[in-house]
């Protein structure tokens, strides 16, 4: 790919897409398995903790997301619906969003990496919103590895920007909408 690989350097991105019940935020590590994101992603699988289990991401039953991409929820499950859209289209969303950054050859080496991708699901998700919340994440985690890739943002990018905002709280004193 052009790329020289270092497996000592940790990509990491943020992606947000979406409002309300069917928004995604995803923060995403990747890296090689041999070096500190390998490690962090074997310790997180195999330390679950109450409401938060880690588990790999899938295309389809049997067919992991290459590379290897382990789904850490933020968000402790509330509901059933809450758990459905965690595992079902939450997890489908960063699947294809990884596959899809893959193809788009942000990922200068897949065989031998992972990702870990934290993901927060609303726990007002309704089955309503599932099909909107396998696409905000899909975008997220292709917006948060694209960045990680590309290393932004930058320290001079962060020292430029205005007053802090997200979608829950604006300290410029504008409404949200999350």
């Amino acid at each position: 790919m052009g790329r020289t690989f270092d497996a000592s350097v940790v990509h990491i991105g943020e992606g947000f897409c979406g409002s309300g019940a069917s928004a995604a935020h995803v923060n995403t590590v990747y890296g090689a398995r041999s070096g500190p994101a390998g490690a962090a992603f074997a310790t997180a699988l195999a330390t679950p903790s109450s409401g938060h289990i880690a588990f790999l991401c899938v295309l389809a039953p049997g067919m992991p997301a290459v590379p290897a991409t382990l789904f850490v929820n933020k968000a402790t499950y509330t509901t059933d619906d809450h758990r459905r859209a965690t595992w079902g289209p939450a997890q489908a969303g960063v699947a294809e969003g990884v596959r899809d950054a893959q193809r788009a050859r942000l990922l200068p080496s897949i065989d031998d990496c992972c990702v870990i991708a934290a993901v927060w699901v609303d726990p007002e998700v309704t089955e309503a919103d599932f099909q909107q919340v396998f696409t905000n994440n899909k975008t997220a985690t292709f917006v948060a590895l694209r960045a990680g890739a590309a290393g932004t943002p930058t320290a001079e990018a962060a020292d430029a920007s205005g007053p802090a905002w997200n979608p829950y709280f604006d300290s410029r004193g504008q409404p949200h909408s999350a």
